[in-house]
């Protein structure tokens, strides 16, 4: 038997598992997963650590193909002419490398925000910041920051523990939500005691210790404030001289390869095929991390990698442990006016969740097994709007 083409993926977020299970299809090839941390975090549960309904950890071996070789370190620099990833102790070698390390924290641009403000995008973010609401006194009065399901969901998991919430948006209310869904998410919210401010004077203009300013001139007592204005990249990619969007997310053609180097392949929310980003999401993540393993494994075939295909179903927000919206879209990630809400949206929002992670054991299992709704026709008319000349 001749020698195995070493395959390395850097980050264990969904993206990176999907991609590291499905690679274990062909036997001469050898997985190894890279990341900072021995646990898997199904991000989607990062609400109810802050709340206290869920650890929002999952061991890796319950994830995890066994074939696939798992190295705990964080990657600094990506060597792209020498094939090897350098780590903070070490450093390994590729054939092929798929970049899939993900989203977290957004650097705020707002005054006293990174100072004074608590982000929630990472398991370390949210155990400081359900430490620091653990340590203020039940009658504190909260601030939450953001207006799309990260913020909705922390809102209301606080709020149904009884903490006095304001969720401040900086615009409007789930953005993403059909207007029909959006007012049952307000009454949602109101019903759960969630202080709701809307509308472009809502933006948050400086974070004090203990205030939050907005634009308009007003000030809100918040000694727990929380940042959940959407996510951040990491700069590894930048950092290691390959060629990154505004957002630092790896550029690649529609196979997912970066445009640099062909033996380097991006997934999830850190790859932006096209310069023309899905959106983030688990979803998102887990399909591209199977597209980026297919393509992986068409190059080792010497075979010519598919562009990828991906349609939208839905999204689904929770609003504590008994109600939720599960928002049906149109594959060209639109909002349809059907919508599922209260307990039936509750339902299939925790059934989502669940198949977040049970998509990954079940590629563990059966290499190749994922597969997702294809859109075939939306992708193709936004990249042909994109290059076509302006009139």
């Amino acid at each position: 038997m001749g020698e195995k083409t070493d395959v390395v993926v850097v980050g264990g977020g969904y993206a990176g598992v999907m991609a590291a299970n499905r690679l274990t299809q062909r036997e001469d090839v050898a997985v190894t997963l890279i990341n900072p941390r021995p646990v898997f975090v199904p991000r989607l549960r990062l609400h109810q650590l802050v709340g206290g309904t869920h650890d929002a950890v999952v061991d890796y071996t319950d994830v995890l193909a066994e074939g696939v070789r798992l190295v705990v370190d964080s990657a600094t620099r990506i060597d792209a002419a020498e094939r090897r990833v350098l780590l903070a102790s070490a450093s390994i070698g590729y054939d092929y490398l798929v970049y899939a390390v993900g989203s977290g924290n957004a650097a705020p641009q707002v005054p006293g925000a990174a100072e004074f403000a608590h982000p929630v995008a990472t398991l370390e973010a949210a155990q400081r910041l359900r430490e620091a609401l653990f340590d203020a006194p039940a009658p504190a009065a909260v601030t939450v920051v953001g207006g799309g399901p990260s913020g909705i969901e922390t809102a209301a998991e606080l709020a149904e523990r009884g903490r006095g919430v304001t969720l401040v948006c900086g615009g409007e209310l789930g953005p993403y939500l059909h207007p029909k869904a959006r007012r049952t998410a307000r009454k949602y919210l109101a019903r759960l005691g969630v202080d709701l401010l809307e509308g472009p004077g809502s933006a948050v203009a400086e974070v004090r210790r203990d205030a939050v300013e907005l634009h308009d001139g007003r000030t809100l007592a918040s000694q727990v404030t929380i940042w959940a204005a959407g996510f951040g990249v990491p700069d590894l990619a930048a950092r290691s001289g390959l060629r990154t969007d505004s957002a630092r997310r790896l550029l690649t053609d529609e196979t997912l390869t970066s445009i640099d180097d062909e033996r380097i392949v991006a997934a999830g929310d850190c790859s932006a095929p096209s310069d023309l980003p899905f959106r983030m999401s688990a979803y998102a993540a887990g399909c591209l991390g199977a597209h980026a393993a297919d393509t992986v494994l068409h190059r080792i075939a010497g075979q010519h990698p598919a562009p990828v295909d991906l349609a939208f179903p839905a999204m689904c927000i929770s609003f504590g442990r008994n109600a939720g919206i599960f928002q049906l879209g149109r594959k060209d990630d639109t909002a349809l006016p059907l919508y599922f809400p209260g307990f039936a949206g509750k339902a299939l929002k925790e059934a989502s969740c669940r198949a977040s992670v049970k998509h990954l054991v079940t590629e563990a299992r059966k290499p190749g097994a994922h597969h997702w709704p294809k859109d075939g026709k939306h992708r193709p008319a936004q990249l042909a709007a994109q290059t076509a000349p302006i009139a």
